[in-house]
């Protein structure tokens, strides 16, 4: 977000939020259609089962929503699901704000681990994992998705 656009707030999301926010991670995954096999599992996710059980979190300015974050807590690290940013803000810090969002949650939740996946044809977000500190555990097919599963240590 642009300092026009005020300071980038993250926090819970509310029931109301629920609509916008799964608008805006079919906004945010549509660009992987044409480069993935199938259409990414967070187009099916259920996200008013995330923002009652505490696991949404969204991030804007102004009463717009540029992103959010789904975050599962685990018995020994936290799992970042899911980070989807609104192309319209992209490149603007949003998403590196979100993470950074999630490792400050870990480190709050007790976790020393931080964990995530995407599909192995997403390199770009791959790309991106790697620079912020995220390294590559492994690859496997999971629910039919040939993912790469990263971590980061706290």
């Amino acid at each position: 977000m642009s300092a026009a656009d005020g300071p980038l707030a993250i926090r819970p999301a509310t029931e109301a939020d629920v609509p916008a926010a799964k608008a805006l991670v079919e906004r945010a995954y549509a660009v992987h259609l044409g480069v993935v096999d199938k259409p990414p599992a967070p187009l099916f996710d259920d996200y008013a089962a995330h923002q009652a059980a505490g696991h949404l979190f969204v991030a804007g300015s102004g009463g717009t929503i540029a992103g959010l974050v789904v975050l599962i807590d685990a018995a020994d690290h936290l799992l970042l699901d899911n980070v989807a940013v609104d192309p319209a803000t992209q490149g603007r810090g949003v998403g590196r704000a979100l993470i950074a969002f999630a490792e400050a949650a870990a480190r709050a939740r007790g976790h020393h681990e931080v964990r995530l996946y995407t599909q192995e044809k997403m390199a770009a977000n791959i790309a991106l994992y790697r620079r912020l500190g995220f390294v590559e555990t492994h690859r496997a097919v999971q629910d039919g998705f040939p993912r790469v599963f990263m971590t980061k240590r706290l």
